[in-house]
């Protein structure tokens, strides 16, 4: 504890922090300076109980119309904020420009979800991550979710169960409605060969929640492996 404290000082002073979203000098152990942390979008109530959509002028818990009706696979997904501004750059920093220690500040955020009212009571088995097909992998070279998921496994202490495969090389889905994106996922994933979930609590994750189909199809198949139930959260919501 001596040496920590003697070296924080010198440390700082050398290799001072600076914001995540501007990189503007700022305190340590802080991540983002006052403006780029005011511009975050926490996703607070009223919003859908299914998918985390938030809605402004309602005073209850409610589902949105996207999912009255709906039959999902996962019980619930959990996103802790709006994928815009500060957010949405760093997302497309780590998955387009490598910029793999973001990951870090971003999985401080993503554990926050834990805390909503819709996880905060569950016991889960362990944390899955949505994977990537094999040539995205090779491509990219890292899975961002399962970086994310990392994060969370060592923050939590919920075991990382990296369980799932997906088997088809899927066009990009950013221009897609919820039926066509529902096209493009079938049987596109898979389980693991020798794992099991029989009778778990499963929380999957990912980092953007869109229309919820990659995540409803991954619940999908956790469900077909036996899994007792599946929850997702993801540290934005498109």
């Amino acid at each position: 504890m001596l040496r920590r404290a003697v070296f924080s000082p010198l440390l700082s002073l050398f290799f001072p922090s600076h914001c995540a979203g501007c990189a503007l000098r700022i305190g340590e152990g802080e991540d983002f300076c006052a403006e780029c942390y005011s511009s975050i979008e926490f996703i607070q109530p009223p919003r859908c109980q299914t998918c985390s959509q938030p809605f402004a002028g309602l005073t209850s818990e409610f589902d949105c119309p996207n999912c009255r009706g709906a039959a999902f696979h996962f019980e619930c997904a959990v996103s802790v904020v709006r994928s815009r501004r500060v957010i949405r750059d760093l997302i497309h920093r780590v998955k387009y420009n490598r910029e793999f220690w973001i990951t870090k500040c971003l999985g401080k955020f993503l554990a926050t979800g834990l805390d909503d009212p819709r996880l905060s009571g569950q016991t889960f088995d362990g944390i899955v991550p949505v994977p990537l097909h094999p040539r995205r992998l090779r491509e990219r070279e890292f899975n961002q979710a399962a970086l994310l998921a990392r994060h969370l496994s060592r923050n939590s202490g919920i075991p990382l169960r990296d369980v799932l495969l997906r088997n088809r090389y899927t066009n990009t889905q950013t221009a897609l409605d919820r039926r066509e994106r529902r096209q493009n996922l079938r049987n596109a994933f898979s389980a693991r060969k020798n794992t099991k979930v029989t009778d778990q609590n499963l929380l999957l994750i990912d980092d953007v929640l869109t229309t919820g189909s990659t995540l409803d199809a991954c619940a999908a198949i956790l469900l077909e492996m036996g899994a007792e139930s599946v929850r997702a959260l993801t540290l934005a919501r498109g």
